[in-house]
């Protein structure tokens, strides 16, 4: 298989540099497709930015995925692993959104692009099942290879101020042909098919015809004119049968051979046989029975837009799966915008919800900032296709800007666009917003379009309903954790201490993390950090419960190891079936000291004065909750003036795919590279360091101390 082709300046720029990668490792393990995604910074969202083998509208439906999907790029970079599946029933089984879409056999694997600190993306590999079941040495040293080279590259361009990133759609790359022949053998290939008996044709990836020769548009009953540039299932009414567009699917997805029968009117059978390559399909087109020079009036074909194809109903299918796994308000805009789009041709949407008796602009594509500022926060009672469609519940579809006119004659044409629709979000009767998508040329909109968006849009307002309640329980719980977390931090004298805690970016499951700053003395404080198991309403409770019992403990001049033995008894007469882990550090300037005490929590870091870190790996005591009995024993740390010590949760360091030692040594690491003087910088970089180097999935809360002299 001779891959991809590279582009002349892969040397040069850093797409053309990415394109090289994505080249070679097609080249190197024999991939039909291959995806390239890449992770924005600070964004839980992979964009697709490059494909080859595939036509953007097949790859349309991961165009955006959430690194919390279930999606095999997904898991390789939350994962930080090679993920291979190879059969259809094991991609059925562990990712069901991707057979929903795709439903065919095919081999494939997903790696992170990353290096040591930062996931930068993932790419995505797929084989026909003539590959192995298994994935090679080799070519698992390939794909990491491959990765290992991608991550500099992201990281060069980042750190130069170019940085690689999501364009409105992702490019294609092309496939390599052989060099070109020369005129004389590229005419006598020419003339060769001219005058074949048989009908054949060429389809460039994207499905569109370009090329057939006198016998197939014989047989088809069509001009090559009328067909050239466009896709056979869309212009010959015969053909738009969505099983028709799915052998071409498959063809394309899994590098086989397919093939279909068809009736052209008024009975005429032929078969078409699709051969796949890597840079388009080849179709051999032969007649099983009737006369093909039928001219017959049933012979007319009804018009095909009166039907939806395979890829609009699988990219439908597959937004209904999403939908139910989408949580916030803003997961259902942006995969209503996604799926949307690509399936149903529009080239510009707008999701507008309803509140305080006005529409507000929730999501868009397509449309500029300042056209939506102009519509957004419309009264109800104006007179607009988007208001007029919740009054009354009652879809709008306008073919021609002179539709709209007619039934709005204040309407200004200000999008630039030929069509549109108009469709109201109802839940149970009641309006929740609208829908608009705009068309770049006129369109009919016939009968079964109209009802797949009028399906479509119950979905949608379904979602949202959910989404809302969704929204506003997480505001909910998240009110009630930072309620329970310190408001501010007593200041101390001889101290600096600034505190950082970051919620789990999904999910609306409350955390129990917690941290405290309590005054014991003039001249002494304790440190508290912990996290209580579990990420629910009774997590956080407890969390709460034992913060004050740290709290009211600490206050009696007990040693951090006395405090945690109390608390824990506590918790264990309690018996909330949760255990929680907790480390206090008893702070005493005058003395330059801290005494430290830990159950089962991660280690607290000290910097230096001279710049280099230690792990504290002070002995450890069992989490609190377990046994009631347990010790926790104090050890004593020297703590001079300019020291920083860092207290933190697990959220901070846990990778999944990496051991949490290496985790902490990195995180040591940055500690020590860091300038230390600007506390609340210092905090902020450390969290940006790990929101950089994977995705989060859970709290953190980070507090740091630094000692000076100051009476």
């Amino acid at each position: 298989m001779p891959g991809p082709a590279v582009p002349a300046d892969a040397n040069g720029s850093g797409e053309g540099l990415l394109d090289a990668v994505l080249a070679d490792v097609m080249r190197d393990t024999g991939a039909s497709v291959g995806l390239v995604f890449l992770l924005p910074p600070g964004e839980r969202v992979l964009r697709l930015v490059l494909a080859s083998g595939m036509s953007r509208e097949i790859a349309a439906p991961w165009a955006r995925v959430p690194v919390n999907a279930a999606i095999p790029v997904a898991d390789a970079v939350r994962q930080r692993r090679l993920v291979w599946l190879g059969s259809q029933e094991e991609i059925a089984r562990r990712f069901p959104r991707i057979s929903i879409v795709l439903p065919y056999d095919f081999r494939v694997a997903a790696a992170p692009v990353a290096d040591g600190t930062t996931v930068w993306g993932g790419i995505v590999l797929l084989w026909p099942v003539s590959h192995s079941a298994q994935l090679s040495a080799a070519e698992q040293e390939t794909i990491t290879t491959c990765c290992r080279r991608a991550a500099p590259l992201l990281e060069q361009a980042a750190a130069s101020g170019r940085p690689l990133g999501p364009a409105d759609e992702p490019r294609l790359l092309p496939a390599l042909h052989s060099p070109e022949a020369d005129w004389a053998q590229a005419m006598a290939a020419l003339d060769c098919t001219e005058r074949l008996p048989v009908g054949c044709c060429a389809l460039d990836l994207d499905g569109r015809l370009i090329y057939i020769n006198p016998a197939g548009a014989e047989l088809v009953g069509a001009g090559a004119a009328s067909l050239l540039g466009k896709r056979p299932w869309e212009v010959l009414g015969w053909l738009h049968d969505p099983v028709f567009e799915d052998r071409y699917r498959e063809a394309v997805v899994c590098q086989q051979t397919t093939s279909f029968t068809a009736t052209r009117p008024p009975d005429i059978r032929l078969s078409f046989r699709l051969y796949p390559h890597d840079s388009g399909i080849s179709v051999h087109i032969t007649l099983t029975g009737g006369d093909p020079t039928a001219t017959t009036e049933e012979a007319a074909a009804p018009s095909p837009v009166g039907l939806v194809g395979a890829t609009g109903l699988y990219h439908l299918t597959h937004l209904a799966t999403a939908l139910a796994e989408a949580a916030s308000v803003q997961d259902v805009v942006e995969l209503a915008a996604d799926q949307i789009v690509p399936a149903f041709g529009p080239k510009a949407l707008a999701l507008l919800a309803v509140k305080d008796g006005r529409l507000r602009i929730t999501g868009y594509r397509g449309y500029s900032l300042e056209l939506m500022d102009r519509f957004d926060a419309a009264p109800l009672t104006s007179d607009t296709p988007a208001a007029r469609v919740i009054t009354t519940g009652v879809a709008s579809f306008f073919t021609t800007f002179a539709d709209l006119k007619r039934a709005y004659p204040p309407a200004v044409h200000q999008d630039g666009m030929a069509a549109w629709a108009f469709l109201p979000l109802i839940v149970s009767g009641s309006p929740v917003g609208s829908l608009v998508l705009a068309y770049d040329l006129p369109r009919p909109f016939p009968p079964a379009e109209r009802a797949v968006l009028t399906s479509l849009t119950g979905l949608i307002a379904q979602a949202l309903d959910r989404a809302r309640l969704y929204d506003a329980n997480y505001t909910l719980v998240r009110s009630l954790q930072t309620g329970l977390l310190p408001h501010t931090l007593p200041r101390l004298t001889s101290f600096d201490v600034v505190a950082r805690y970051r919620p789990a970016g999904h999910g609306i499951d409350i955390g129990g993390d917690f941290y405290d700053l309590i005054i014991c003395t003039p001249t002494t404080a304790a440190a508290v950090i912990g996290d209580v198991q579990g990420h629910n309403t009774t997590a956080a409770a407890l969390m709460g419960q034992l913060r004050t019992a740290v709290h009211a403990y600490a206050t009696t001049g007990a040693s951090p190891g006395e405090v945690l033995a109390s608390t824990n008894r506590l918790l264990v007469d309690l018996d909330p079936g949760l255990f929680a882990s907790c480390l206090i550090a008893h702070l005493d300037h005058t003395h330059h000291r801290a005494l430290l005490a830990t159950a089962g929590h991660p280690p607290a870091l000290l910097r230096h004065p001279d710049g280099h870190t230690d792990t504290l790996r002070v002995p450890p005591g069992l989490l609190l909750g377990i046994d009631p009995d347990a010790d926790y024993p104090t050890t004593e740390i020297p703590l001079p003036p300019g020291a920083v010590l860092a207290l933190y949760t697990d959220g901070l360091v846990e990778t999944p795919g990496t051991d949490i030692d290496d985790s902490t040594n990195t995180l040591a690491g940055h500690l020590t590279a860091a300038e230390p003087e600007n506390l609340d910088a210092l905090a902020d970089a450390l969290l940006h360091h790990a929101e950089q180097s994977a995705p989060r999935y859970d709290d953190i809360a980070l507090l740091l101390i630094r000692a000076y002299d100051r009476p």
